[in-house]
């Protein structure tokens, strides 16, 4: 079995883990009520999604 033979300076081990980093969550307008949603979600507000009423507002 194959074993480092010297430690992973934290340089290094950082320029690795750049691409995991977490962005931050796209956030869209309904277009009914003009609150920030979750695009192809139901809006938490007025519970519209593509123009038809999907859910009741504070339903979980």
């Amino acid at each position: 079995m194959a074993v480092p033979k010297h430690k992973t300076s934290k340089s290094k081990r950082d320029k690795r883990r750049t691409h995991k980093k977490i962005g931050a969550p796209v956030v869209s307008t309904c277009p009914e009520c003009g609150e920030a949603k979750l695009p192809h979600h139901a809006c938490p507000e007025c519970g519209e999604y593509n123009g038809k009423s999907a859910i009741t507002p504070g339903e979980e």
